[in-house]
């Protein structure tokens, strides 16, 4: 009898333990239909999102850097490479596993606010040498499944740091669930596209982040950047202001797509 208490109050335990901790965002908060329509949705703004219009990848990971879903807007299989860059199908596992790795619950940055803070004599300078890529899981498995739900990526940890446009934490309920990572065309069209993407996802954050909470080096809270809502805008450069720590510079075929409705802004 002295045993089965025992074994009774241990469940009961673990049981009450269990219970107690908060339940991890997962995979299936976000089906892969859901991400191939919002897909759909991005690719329907067109011009709206700069660039030159090429076939994008699109990666989603979970809250703990786990791929969820690797998708394209072109071709997939091995011959994928043939009409998009293949090499962006592992820089958008990069721009997610970034965007969800320095991004919390009550506070969002987009890769492309990390540009200038780690340039040489920037504030962060080498960030983009830590939490290296796993070459060892980027690049096995068969290309015939690249951008498939079987695709390779699925379900591992890949790392890798990445900083400019295109990689954007997801919410749900104001708490950060994972991220999504955009590669395929400039730096500011990955950041428009999955922009869109998280549009159609409607999952945004609740609108704290680089561009609208900020302090300077003396503690002293900023003036939020005009015409930031969201917070984890894309800042592109301007005149040498506070807000430029946080920008990157303009690319080929973006000065006509700076709006809020793809989550780009121009510094004063």
């Amino acid at each position: 009898m002295k045993t089965i208490t025992t074994v009774y109050l241990t469940l009961s335990s673990t049981v009450l333990l269990f219970g107690s901790q908060p339940l991890m965002a997962a995979c299936n908060d976000v089906p892969r239909q859901a991400l191939e329509n919002a897909i759909v949705a991005a690719e329907s703004a067109g011009t709206d999102t700069g660039g030159y219009g090429l076939p994008m990848w699109v990666t989603m990971v979970d809250e703990t850097g786990k791929v969820c879903h690797v998708a394209t807007s072109g071709t997939t299989g091995a011959s994928a490479g043939n009409s998009q860059w293949l090499g962006s199908r592992v820089i958008s596992v990069q721009k997610a596993n970034t965007a969800n790795a320095f991004s919390l619950d009550g506070y969002a940055i987009s890769t492309a606010n990390l540009y200038s803070a780690v340039q040489p004599g920037g504030s962060l300078y080498g960030l983009q040498h830590s939490n290296p890529v796993d070459s060892t899981r980027a690049y096995a498995g068969s290309p015939n499944s690249y951008g498939t739900n079987r695709d390779p990526l699925k379900n591992r940890r890949i790392g890798g740091v990445n900083v400019f446009g295109g990689g954007l934490a997801l919410y749900s309920g104001g708490k950060k669930i994972g991220a999504i990572g955009v590669s395929g065309d400039t730096s500011c069209r990955d950041h428009a596209y999955a922009w869109r993407v998280r549009t159609a996802l409607n999952m945004h954050p609740s609108g704290t982040g680089i561009s609208t909470v900020n302090l300077n080096a003396d503690g002293d809270v900023q003036t939020p950047l005009a015409g930031a809502t969201v917070g984890d805008e894309m800042i592109l450069t301007g005149n040498g202001g506070y807000w430029d720590a946080w920008s990157q510079p303009a690319c080929p075929n973006s000065t006509n797509a700076v709006t809020l409705d793809n989550g780009t802004l121009q510094a004063p």
